[in-house]
């Protein structure tokens, strides 16, 4: 291939996620030239394909809407679930500049936000946690026609649904807005969630005469004695040069989908990516490449998933994750060895923890995988995995008139299994789990049956047969261990100080709230506060 030398701007951001694009909107109201480059044909990382929400503490959303709320609040919150792993100056930078951020994307893109009531933190029991809700924020529709022929090249849009999150029962929905109303929607070409978001962010970027470059891969970083200096990309099989005079922010997304990497740096099995398969750690190699130092990699974004038998996305093995499905009513999970192991209603990403659970004995994980257990009102009631409610049942869903044929099926042992059935319904019946309190959490009723009262929202006997299993398996929605860095989201140098020109936001940098998932959105709101800051940092070095 031959290299072409000589372009220059004065920011390039790799990535289109949320964290690109709102680091490239930040970088251009700064005065900056700005170039983004995507790897991938399609826009929107895996901002795209999520729910879009964004979770901000202290929001100006909140202001007349009876939410109590404060940054020692916010703080304290986060602090309580770090188990001493929070930078305190980078949790911090985020609760400052996360409200401002929020104003700013209302004011300068078509965006505009409203809170999810009632919608509460994934901890909310913890000091400083918010039970009623008020940090997670929605995104209202986008009419994707508005984006001319940028429309077709958005990720997922095929799988644009014209809602918005608190339109669904993830938002605490009972009911989807009725048909003719989702008729005209339709008709207008409106999407909402993380694809509603992403159009909204690249529309303003558009207006300003910024136009992501897509299909052309980051290869390496160039550099001089002094640091970053630009990149070379590849595009149409030759290698450009673009110096960049003032920085270059990496916002590439995770290494989920990097088998080795994986391997190499999380804390436990992790074989079930659910974000988009382009993210491979291209950020974090080329960061490795020019001396940075690493944070955070044992963790990501944990989520309990099912890989549904021939369903495939963009060239791979796809999967559904398994959020309301194990906290509805007249559902449990039970391990390899027909036991219950946790708590099935709390937050996807707190789980990851039960699925890296070490048996030393038997040197085995054993609640990876594990089995979801329903009986027939369940699945007459609700949808699973994809599957929608009713008698209809595909093959991959096991199905057994009697709990030892179940037994059977998904080779667990039967007596251990039937003495576990029985204790769950006799408590369940009661309205109690002594064993893990399931739906003493108000975040465990909120995903839950929201037309059944209290605990009953998540708690309920398996008293109809059959009976169903499907396998759950622990997956990420993404990684967040990437290139460390200070406040500015300056990538830190493993030989002290700054690496000049070179910053990270989003998935790819060391996650500014360590281990912390704080609510809905606690992936996306940190990406746009740090994607802000580095935009600004890059155009003002």
């Amino acid at each position: 291939r031959r290299t072409i030398l000589s372009e220059q701007c004065d920011v390039i951001i790799l990535g289109t996620g949320a964290a690109g694009l709102t680091a490239a909107l930040a970088a251009t109201h700064e005065g900056a030239s700005v170039r983004i480059f995507e790897k991938s044909e399609l826009i929107g990382g895996t901002t795209a394909m999520s729910g879009g929400i964004i979770w901000i503490p202290n929001n100006h959303l909140q202001e007349g809407s009876g939410v109590e709320d404060s940054r020692e609040k916010a703080l304290s919150y986060l602090e309580s679930l770090s188990l001493g792993q929070i930078d305190s100056d980078m949790a911090a930078t985020f609760v400052d500049n996360g409200p401002k951020m929020l104003k700013w994307i209302e004011d300068v893109t078509p965006c505009s936000f409203h809170l999810i009531h009632n919608y509460p933190d994934y901890h909310p029991e913890h000091p400083g946690g918010l039970p009623g809700g008020g940090r997670s924020v929605d995104n209202s529709l986008f009419s994707l026609p508005e984006l001319g022929k940028w429309a077709s090249i958005i990720r997922g849009r095929e799988k644009g649904s014209p809602v918005m999150l608190t339109e669904t029962p993830l938002g605490g929905a009972t009911t989807t807005p009725d048909r003719k109303v989702l008729e005209e929607r339709i008709q207008k070409g409106q999407i909402g969630m993380g694809l509603a978001l992403v159009s909204g962010l690249l529309r303003a970027l558009l207006d300003l005469g910024i136009e992501p470059e897509v299909n052309t891969p980051a290869i390496k970083l160039l550099t001089d004695g002094d640091g970053v200096k630009g990149v070379q990309v590849e595009e149409d099989g030759e290698y450009i040069e673009i110096e960049a005079h003032k920085g270059v922010i990496i916002a590439t997304g995770g290494f989920e989908w990097n088998r080795e990497l994986v391997t190499t740096f999380l804390r436990g099995p992790m074989n079930a990516p659910a974000g988009s398969p382009e993210n491979t750690g291209d950020g974090l190699q080329m960061a490795m490449n020019v001396g940075a130092k690493l944070g955070n990699m044992r963790n990501a974004w944990w989520v309990p998933v099912v890989k549904v038998p021939g369903e495939m996305q963009y060239g791979h093995e796809s999967v559904r994750l398994i959020l309301l499905e194990r906290t509805r009513p007249h559902s449990f999970m039970i391990n390899q060895y027909g036991k219950r192991f946790t708590n099935e209603a709390g937050n996807y990403n707190a789980m990851g923890g039960v699925f890296h659970a070490f048996d030393p004995q038997k040197f085995e994980y054993p609640n990876n995988p594990c089995w979801l257990i329903f009986d027939h009102k369940h699945k007459l009631s609700y949808d699973v995995a994809g599957c929608p409610a009713g008698d209809n049942a595909p093959d991959w869903m096991l199905k057994a008139e009697t709990v030892e044929e179940l037994a059977s099926l998904i080779s667990v042992d039967s007596d251990t299994f039937a003495s576990t059935f029985e204790r769950f319904n006799e408590f369940a019946l009661k309205g109690e789990d002594p064993d893990f309190k399931r739906g003493q959490s108000a975040y465990d009723t909120f995903n839950g049956d929201q037309s059944q009262e209290g605990i009953s929202a998540t708690l309920q006997p398996l008293a109809t047969p059959p009976y169903y299993a499907i396998k759950v398996e622990g997956g990420a929605l993404g990684t967040n261990g990437g290139p460390k860095t200070d406040a500015n989201c300056r990538v830190l140098s493993l030989n002290g100080g700054v690496i000049n020109g070179l910053y990270a936001a989003g998935n790819a940098m060391a996650a500014p709230t360590g281990m912390v998932y704080g609510g809905a959105g606690g992936t996306i709101g940190p990406a746009m506060t740090f994607g802000y800051i580095a935009g600004i940092s890059a155009a003002n070095r």
